[in-house]
């Protein structure tokens, strides 16, 4: 009968989503100045090596979960709804090069078949399609010092979209 005790730590973290199908958009807030160097390991891991770079992931991943969770105090992320994941793919989606890539012979990316394609479990990069987005600093701004409801660090759930569309 004994009672477990919960400390702040263990109720802050990350909680994977249990529902299939639901991504994960993850956005460094954070400069590269002052970085701790086990922070700046995990965020390189993460693909966001640049300010307002942005990734998806998928929750049940618990690998990247743990990395999130790491670098809560850098990054914005919360869970991106399939209207946001299509409208940011149209705007900022880069498709890999190779060297036998010319102007005349670039294909046109269909949004809403990748949409489809990464809630469905593929990868953006077994679609064709760099790993990671590069996006504009928010219209109308952000605090970015502080922790979400007053600022954009930490876990912004659904509001993150609102975030992405400011940012494209």
């Amino acid at each position: 009968m004994e009672k477990k005790k919960t400390t702040a730590k263990t109720e802050e973290k990350v909680k994977p989503s249990s529902a299939s199908g639901k991504l994960i958009a993850v956005i460094r807030i954070d400069g590269e100045v002052k970085v701790k160097p086990e922070i700046r390991i995990t965020l390189d891991n993460l693909r966001l090596r640049r300010k307002y770079s942005c990734v998806i992931i998928n929750p049940s991943n618990k690998s990247h979960m743990g990395m999130i969770d790491k670098v809560k105090y850098q990054v914005a992320f919360g869970e991106i709804e399939k209207e946001t994941l299509v409208k940011l793919i149209e705007a900022r989606a880069e498709i890999i090069k190779d060297s036998t890539h010319d102007k005349k012979n670039e294909k046109k990316i269909d949004a809403e078949m990748i949409a489809s394609s990464l809630i469905g479990g593929k990868k953006l990069i077994e679609l064709g399609i760099k790993p990671f987005f590069r996006l504009h600093p928010p219209r109308k701004g952000i605090k970015s010092k502080l922790n979400y409801p007053k600022g954009v660090l930490g876990n912004n759930k659904k509001d993150i979209n609102k975030l992405i569309e400011r940012m494209l």
